[in-house]
């Protein structure tokens, strides 16, 4: 089994409690912060969504969305957030995000991932950003949301591989252990995975590091 297989499973069994994550005392203030930002940027827009996991982004970032199509892989994660009171406008569905083969021939005008890049070995990550790009009109409008790495607050990085990714080791509620790869870039790293030599759509790249969160945005020509 494929780490993209490893890390589906792992969310799989770990969909029922996943959002534990979200009520961590110390990121509270934050995640207030983030939720409020959201519909903003998405106010009006046709947007996608990948890997919504379990409709928490989801439920806040479409409030003022015209479409909203949140996607994952896995039915449990998605079956969680079929159980939330989502806006209006959003459509959940399975799809997955290295080949948006699902989608047809459709395109958005924004897109949006959170808590998702980490989980792309970094050998993809360019190539996927790429794809994603195909999906999207001009002037579409990106946000990628994602975890930063806090001394005492993250679960150690347990070792890197040979393309440099790193990786957790996790202990799911039923006791069994898992290898979880989650990158922690820098905004220098980040952003040149944005290089105008392969993304030559991309402008105004903007990088907000929030602590326990970081934002990466931007839109495409």
């Amino acid at each position: 089994m494929g780490i993209e297989q490893d890390m589906s499973s792992y969310y799989a069994q770990r969909a029922a409690y996943y959002e534990r994550v979200y009520f961590k005392p110390e990121r509270q203030a934050e995640l207030r912060a983030l939720e409020a930002w959201l519909p903003g940027v998405f106010a009006g827009r046709n947007v996608l969504e990948v890997a919504c996991g379990t409709g928490w982004w989801t439920l806040h970032g479409a409030r003022a969305a015209k479409a909203w199509l949140a996607t994952d892989l896995n039915l449990e994660t998605t079956a969680v957030a079929r159980r939330k009171a989502l806006p209006a406008c959003v459509e959940l569905a399975t799809l997955d995000a290295y080949t948006f083969a699902e989608l047809g021939s459709q395109t958005f005008d924004a897109a949006f991932a959170g808590c998702w890049w980490s989980h792309v070995p970094l050998p993809r990550l360019q190539p996927w950003l790429a794809l994603l790009h195909t999906r999207l009109k001009p002037g579409a409008r990106v946000v990628m949301l994602d975890n930063s790495y806090v001394q005492g607050g993250s679960s150690p990085i347990t070792h890197a591989d040979a393309d440099s990714n790193t990786y957790q080791t996790r202990t799911l509620d039923d006791g069994s252990v898992h290898e979880v790869l989650k990158n922690f870039p820098t905004r220098e790293e980040a952003l040149a995975r944005l290089d105008p030599r392969l993304h030559d759509r991309v402008q105004d790249p903007q990088w907000t590091d929030h602590g326990h969160y970081w934002v990466l945005s931007y839109s495409l020509r």
